[in-house]
């Protein structure tokens, strides 16, 4: 058994059914569902009894213990967290709240169950953290890509609460010992991804008709990871990684965001032509968001070279599987953009726990 945490969000929920793809080990996923958790992601698993849904806050501790007495997991995925750039810029409060305070939380439940193992069970278990490459601040278009070692300098709210949660992960493993790994990714892409972020944004709104907003001159550069091979990544640290060990997981694509645009829409073109043309005629360019970072890029060869992972997909194939698959499901990015789905939580998980 396993603990999963955001497993109904983006990247949680490809883990999820990754998992339980390759698989007969039990998930207990925990997610709380604000905005961008959504059970629609996990509907294939609908009476699956593999897979216990447990609506739920990280902060709540009583909760927490209880889920590790009830299904005491020999592993913990920490995927759980508030994760967007514009929404912490404009809402911080939450940031700190869910990612330092809910990461804090789940580390002294982990702790406290972990301590109360016998010596196997202690050396077997896992405690494994996912971030994120914006900890590590911005480069310059010269710069070596991030190495685990590069110096933290988070330059917006969820960059810094996510280095701060990296911290006490840290902290819990050199004070407590707690077996913990942590994951630093790119840029995901693929399934599921809430359309708020640029490659799923840009298919709504194309498909649509409407504007495509590109920020600045549109030369912000990122490195992509389909999200599959982020989730094979996850399974290699947890089967082969060492304790206290960083790995940075990158896909080995660094692109400008404009870059990303007309790609998305040389494939648009190709597989859902707009009468009216291309659509490249969509591009907008608006005014750039506060303290934008120019650069991200990753340093994956450590992760090659101790646990012999590398990404399966080229940007070419994954973002091809990406756009056939937002075209092929088109109800559900209409449903999780309308009010319908959030009533929906409302009437069936208010107030559950």
């Amino acid at each position: 058994m396993i603990l999963v945490t955001g497993g109904a969000g983006f990247i949680g929920a490809n883990f999820v059914l990754d998992w339980l793809r390759g698989s007969d080990e039990p998930v207990v996923n925990l997610d709380a569902l604000t905005y961008a958790g959504n059970l629609e992601n996990l509907a294939s698993l609908e009476g699956d009894a593999r897979h216990i849904f447990v609506h739920g806050d990280i902060c709540d501790r009583e909760l927490v213990d209880r889920l590790f007495a009830e299904h005491r997991p020999r592993a913990v995925v920490h995927f759980a967290a508030e994760s967007h750039v514009d929404r912490s810029i404009h809402g911080p409060g939450d940031f700190i709240r869910t990612n330092v305070n809910g990461t804090f939380t789940l580390l002294e439940a982990a702790r406290g169950h972990w301590m109360g193992l016998d010596a196997d069970g202690k050396a077997a278990f896992r405690f494994h953290h996912v971030s994120t490459d914006e900890v590590y601040g911005s480069l310059g278009p010269g710069d070596p890509a991030f190495t685990e070692t590069k110096t933290y300098e988070p330059n917006s709210p969820y960059s810094a609460s996510k280095a701060a949660s990296d911290h006490l992960v840290r902290a819990w493993h050199h004070t407590y010992g707690l077996p913990v790994t942590t994951s630093n990714c790119s840029n995901n892409y693929g399934p599921y991804h809430f359309p708020e972020k640029l490659i799923p944004l840009m298919i709504a709104n194309a498909l649509a008709g409407k504007p495509l907003p590109v920020y600045g001159d549109g030369q912000q550069i990122r490195d992509w990871l389909y999200v599959t091979d982020h989730c094979s990544a996850i399974r290699a640290i947890l089967q082969k990684g060492t304790p206290g060990e960083v790995y940075n997981v990158g896909g080995w694509n660094e692109k400008p965001n404009i870059e990303i645009v007309h790609t998305l829409c040389a494939l648009l073109d190709e597989l859902r032509p707009d009468a009216a043309g291309s659509y490249r005629r969509l591009i907008t360019y608006v005014t750039d968001r506060p303290g934008h970072d120019r650069r991200y890029a990753i340093d994956a060869r450590k992760i090659e070279r101790e646990l012999g992972w590398r990404p399966a997909e080229t940007f070419e194939t994954g973002i091809r599987k990406t756009v056939e698959w937002y075209l092929a499901n088109q109800d559900w990015v209409a449903h999780v953009q309308s009010g319908a789905y959030r009533d929906w939580l409302d009437k069936n998980y208010a107030g559950r726990g």
